[in-house]
């Protein structure tokens, strides 16, 4: 893939009926009938145009996404059944937190830059990474009030509302593209309540309510909004590879999300 990235940002095809390396019709010049333009990255990668790249795109970023679902359960599941390995993450929960982040950020920043395959492998690195929090916290939710039954519940939950916002996202006629915007704005303030409720109203039960839901609410949307822009071909990467990659990312963390939010409503009071 690395002679691919080569001079990607001017690349021209001579014969304008060929389709460029995303596998789209060569797009033709205003004023120059017949002639090609070039193909740039500035507006990320258009990887829509057509009814089979557009669902192969679709396809690769949730089978990667599921993938590193079944990483993360995994990686939960160990932390969950070994007592030194619980110890261990409670112990270095900020460095694992602080990483989490810096993984996140790495792949969005470096997407346009980096081997697929690179920005495939440190997507699982942070499935594994990230799992190991999960444990922490599904261990958590499943000895409080919430019980077994409750992580169940969630989970379930989680998988049943991100379905349906797939859907509507893949086949909605609506513009999506000004919710984005909303959702992101209506997160940064939830990130400020919770840290607000971290150290004014610690175990405030009707609190800690609200926010799961308005999480839930955001989530759903941002999924519905994801999904829209995946099938528009919306999403950066250096090529369609990469980009699928960068689509996986997006859908993983709504999922995640999802599933917290829930944990959080019916964990009650915790």
């Amino acid at each position: 893939m690395g002679g691919r990235s080569k001079g990607i940002q001017t690349v021209f095809n001579s014969d304008p009926n060929r389709p460029n390396q995303y596998g789209q019709p060569q797009p033709v010049a205003t004023g120059q009938p017949g002639g090609p333009v070039p193909n740039t990255l500035s507006g990320g990668v258009q990887v829509a145009s057509g009814t089979a790249i557009r669902e192969g795109f679709l396809t690769a970023a949730f089978v990667w996404m599921f993938v590193a679902l079944l990483v993360s359960a995994g990686s939960a599941a160990f932390v969950m059944n070994n007592a030194a390995a619980m110890t261990q993450v409670i112990n270095n929960w900020f460095i694992l937190l602080f990483g989490n982040l810096a993984l996140v950020f790495g792949i969005t920043i470096l997407i346009r830059r980096i081997n697929p395959l690179v920005a495939l492998g440190l997507f699982f690195v942070y499935a594994l990474v990230n799992g190991l929090t999960l444990g922490v916290l599904v261990s958590f939710y499943a000895s409080s009030a919430a019980g077994p039954s409750g992580v169940v519940t969630a989970f379930l939950g989680a998988s049943a509302i991100f379905a349906g916002a797939a859907v509507y996202g893949g086949v909605t006629k609506r513009d999506l593209t000004s919710l984005g915007g909303i959702l992101f704005m209506g997160l940064i303030g939830l990130l400020v309540v919770m840290l607000a409720q971290v150290f004014l109203f610690p175990g405030n039960g009707p609190m800690n309510m609200l926010i799961g839901f308005v999480g839930v609410g955001i989530f759903t949307g941002l999924t519905a909004w994801d999904v829209q822009r995946m099938k528009n071909g919306q999403i950066a990467g250096l090529n369609k590879d990469s980009a699928s990659v960068m689509g996986a990312l997006a859908l993983y963390l709504d999922f995640i999300n999802l599933f917290l939010f829930l944990l959080r409503i019916f964990g009650g009071s915790r």
